[in-house]
């Protein structure tokens, strides 16, 4: 079925539910960023599988809105189609909630399925609609319809996260899940979503591509909690450890009912990661308290075992890039083909050899020339490129350890850099390293740092369309919050503990990427008679390129910085390495 016939069908139950415009979303009813098979809707509907985006679908229009991480994906993934695509954050195109309120008549109604929205999105949507008079009907899944061989829920083991690799038990997270509760005026929270779930209960699961969780949902109240999840999935030992903590197990398919027969109680509900069905269930005797997830908050503040094991697991993780670096260096000398098919093979072969190894922690982006300028690039056989010396090769990637997450970016020139290219290299390196070296009072949000990582940039009217940084898990999601380093504003202060990436960009179209990344840690610096100040601790540990910097771009401290940032890796890679490999770390790491 080619995807205009997709949207025929679902235009034609359009009509018959009376529905003006349908909408469908990215998530799942776990507001999840990577989802089950099952519900990657909208990438089977329009063929656009980047990991964000929306569709929306007129009697006239179908439209794809996704921001600029996606543009030069979605313009080559939506061609032959009846799709457009809305480039957010362009000058003069409205957000998907503008469009319809601009686009559709007084007494029209929008469609969507309330089970895969959150609340405070479908929230803002009814507030915007209703104002033009515009109907909002959250009951309607047409995905069904046209979705025939729509694949089963996934129903995998899951295992558990042991105390080594946790650093804190299951009865401990409970109960300071649950003091907070008290202290909120609360006697139960709700959770959707797959990670805080996985980490308040301290078990994992390969339900869900390159993030170790599996589905399931929780209500936990101030004498017991529940967890909703397929029976066949948890083993003997699990199922007795959780029910000495007071832990019912029920099916993940009573979740939905249970909901709705909870009464006059307090719930504390995260509006961002909750679906808009759990709030549609609840009865109206029941208060909701909203705020950010009690779990999302403490799960993003990594205790001292947390933070031992993911240094360990940089380690092992350098190893593995240092591996496939001297490959791809060696093979290209010897005359042997390249491609980013070849390359992406090679580096998880590497990272699997690695002890306490378990997956990617994301869909690795190699990217040689033009293609590297697409953001979240996914090479498959039709994009594939050769790679050759001519220009660079941007890699990001990460691995899944059990005792923690990788992600980090290099760009690698098999050739000699040009001017041009050394330019758009050091002076993304520049921002990289001002934002590493940055000193900021306690309460600092990562909104007031972004700047550092894109001054550089800006000095030559220049920009990237992402955000600077993101949060990371521990053996978990690769993408987490609540807290980001980006331009957009977000009230989530920088608390000591929380793993941020620090990644800048620059992106020339049909030319090359440059993204440089290394993930870093709050720690505490001094306190002085103004303030506590913080500062950020590398956990990356890998070279830097250091053919491809002008060095007279750098200041003395950004240099200093960057040869002892080089030194470092050299000092704690080596230790493990054969005399060949360790040779020629030396090399990469040598000063300039």
């Amino acid at each position: 079925m080619t995807t205009n016939e997709k949207v025929s069908i679902i235009r034609n139950e359009m009509k018959l539910k009376g529905l003006d415009a349908y909408i469908i979303p990215s998530t799942d009813p776990h507001i999840s960023e990577y989802v089950p098979e099952h519900w990657s809707s909208r990438s089977f509907v329009s063929g656009f599988n980047g990991s964000a985006g929306t569709v929306v679908i007129t009697q006239s229009v179908a439209g794809v809105w996704t921001d600029g991480r996606y543009f030069l994906q979605a313009e080559q993934q939506l061609a032959g189609s009846e799709f457009q695509l809305f480039r957010l954050g362009n000058d003069g195109v409205d957000d998907y909630p503008a469009w319809l309120c601009k686009n559709l008549k007084s007494g029209n109604v929008v469609g969507f399925d309330g089970n895969v929205f959150q609340i405070n999105l479908v929230e803002g949507l009814i507030s915007k609609l209703n104002d033009y008079g515009i109907n909002v009907n959250s009951d309607y899944n047409l995905i069904d319809v046209v979705w025939k061989d729509r694949p089963t829920l996934p129903k995998n083991l899951i295992f558990e996260h042991t105390i080594e690799f946790s650093g804190e038990s299951t009865k401990s997270k409970l109960t300071r899940i649950r003091e907070e509760l008290k202290a909120n005026n609360c006697n139960a929270t709700i959770l959707c979503t797959l990670d805080d779930i996985c980490w308040t209960f301290n078990i994992r699961g390969n339900d869900v591509k390159f993030n170790p969780v599996c589905l399931a949902f929780a209500i936990i109240t101030l004498d017991k909690a529940t967890l909703y999840i397929f029976p066949e999935k948890v083993p003997h030992q699990i199922s007795e450890n959780l029910i000495t903590l007071n832990v019912q197990l029920k099916d993940y398919s009573k979740f939905n009912k249970d909901v709705s027969l909870i009464e006059k109680s307090n719930i504390y509900i995260d509006k961002a990661r909750t679906n808009y069905n759990v709030i549609k269930s609840l009865k109206s005797d029941n208060k909701v308290i909203s705020g950010v997830s009690i779990s999302t908050r403490f799960k993003a503040v990594k205790n001292k075992i947390e933070i031992n094991n993911i240094k360990n697991a940089m380690q092992r993780d350098g190893v593995a890039l240092a591996n496939f670096q001297y490959w791809l260096e060696t093979s290209f000398a010897k005359g042997e083909e390249l491609d980013e098919l070849k390359a992406m093979a090679k580096l998880r072969a590497c990272r699997a050899s690695q002890e306490n190894f378990y997956g990617e922690s994301f869909n690795t982006i190699a990217g040689f020339a033009g293609n590297g300028a697409i953001i979240h690039y996914g090479a498959d056989e039709k994009t594939n490129k050769k790679i050759d010396d001519s220009t660079f090769f941007l890699l990001d990637s990460g691995g899944q350890y059990l005792d923690g997450t990788t992600d980090i970016t290099r760009v690698f020139h098999l050739g000699t850099p040009t001017d041009e290219e050394k330019t758009d290299y050091t002076n993304v390196l520049k921002g990289m390293i001002d934002l590493n070296m940055a000193k900021f009072p306690k309460g600092t949000r990562g909104s007031q740092l972004d700047v550092l990582a894109r001054k550089a940039l800006w000095d030559r009217f220049e920009n990237y369309k992402h955000g600077t940084g993101h949060g990371v898990g521990c053996f978990m999601n690769v993408h987490e919050g609540p807290q980001s380093i980006r331009t957009e504003e977000n009230s989530t202060k920088l608390e000591l503990g929380m793993i941020c990436s620090n990644e800048p960009g620059i992106y020339r179209a049909n030319k090359w990427g440059v993204r440089i990344e290394n993930l870093i840690v709050v720690v505490e610096d001094t306190t002085s008679e103004f303030d506590i100040f913080y500062k950020f601790d590398n956990l990356t540990l890998y070279p830097i390129e250091t053919k491809n910097v002008k060095k007279e771009l750098l200041n003395d401290i950004q240099l200093n910085w960057l040869n002892s940032y080089n030194q470092e890796v050299y000092e704690k890679l080596s230790v493990t390495m054969n005399d060949e490999l360790k040779n020629w770390l030396k090399e990469k790491t040598k000063a300039i």
